[in-house]
């Protein structure tokens, strides 16, 4: 992986504060394990609250905690004023998932001053292995704040 430099100093305060204002992610028990410039790693313990119908963990718990560690891994390479949003994710489910312990890894792979590409692994801890369970790409977008319309500032002018 390149090294990134982040734009905010304050990158890993802000990152946790921002994952930890996700009531989602605490409903899951998702955890940020790892954290550095353009990476994170993320992990939840089994419940069988979050399977389907066969026992497996829903490819909808796994997809939201690949999609969220891409945000995480994204969000610490974005300026202080930005906040975060996913606009495309791709995941693909390799096997079932099976296990007692779930990590989400991610990388930014090409930062951009809007976009932001990541990639993203979910691995299943089972019997003493660990499976390759589903793969994600994500694109995420920088919510940069917006400075006051054209026509309302020229309004106010006036």
């Amino acid at each position: 992986m390149t090294a990134f430099e982040p734009k905010n100093p304050g990158y890993r305060t802000a990152t946790i504060a921002m994952f930890e204002g996700q009531p989602a992610m605490r409903t899951l028990g998702i955890v940020i394990v790892r954290l550095g410039p353009g990476e994170a790693e993320l992990a939840m313990l089994y419940s069988p609250a979050f399977t389907q119908q066969n026992g497996f963990v829903h490819a909808g718990i796994i997809t939201a905690g690949l999609d969220n560690a891409c945000g995480v891994a994204a969000f610490t390479l974005m300026p202080r004023e930005a906040d975060i949003l996913t606009v495309e994710f791709k995941t693909t489910l390799l096997a079932p998932a099976r296990g007692t312990r779930f990590v989400f890894e991610a990388e930014v792979v090409k930062p951009g001053r809007t976009l932001t590409f990541c990639e993203a692994r979910a691995f299943a801890e089972h019997e003493g292995k660990t499976t390759l369970i589903a793969t994600m790409t994500g694109t995420l977008m920088a919510m940069l704040p917006r400075s006051a319309a054209p026509q309302a500032r020229t309004a106010a002018r006036a």
